[in-house]
């Protein structure tokens, strides 16, 4: 039970425990579910050779149901992968709503036409404006020695999925 102020409120047990007083039947507590973790296989996303500046290529992790995108930003960024630790790849859906994300060349973010929410591609997908609540999920990128990029996992909660990611 919380007290606020003069009201007391029931929380978790207690609910159930007033429920089942109310209705003569006792239920056993529930212990709190245990956080989820998924943990995505390596997927192969394309090699370096294919990437241009700033031209986003369009990719899927973890599967055909989570759209996402490489990017060559051209300039090293945190936790860029490569060579020149300027590659990066994203989810493309909106994690507050689930809308298609579009890229904008011109300040390097992608975009929600839904809500307004953008993300900084430069700053590993970090929220600048709208509604969303988390930063857009960063795909953990590995380059081999031919040049495949590999994502071996992602740094935050995909849009739609009941498991976390982290």
């Amino acid at each position: 039970m919380v007290d606020v102020g003069r009201r007391k409120f029931l929380t978790g047990a207690g609910v159930a425990a007033a429920g089942a007083a109310a209705t003569g039947v006792a239920f056993p507590a529930k212990a709190a579910p245990a956080s989820a973790r998924v943990d995505y296989p390596s997927k192969r996303l394309g090699n370096v050779g294919d990437l241009k500046v700033n031209e986003p290529v369009n990719v899927s992790y973890p599967d055909s149901d989570a759209p996402g995108v490489l990017l060559k930003l051209g300039k090293r960024v945190p936790d860029g992968a490569g060579p020149d630790g300027d590659i990066v790849g994203f989810s493309t859906t909106c994690p507050h709503k689930g809308f298609p994300l579009g890229y904008n060349k011109g300040d390097r973010t992608l975009n929600c036409p839904g809500h307004y929410s953008r993300f900084d591609c430069e700053a590993g997908g970090q929220q600048i404006w709208g509604q969303a609540t988390q930063n857009l999920p960063q795909y953990v990128l590995r380059i081999d020695a031919g040049g495949d990029i590999y994502a071996e996992g992602i740094d935050e909660l995909l849009y739609g999925r009941l498991s976390n990611v982290l």
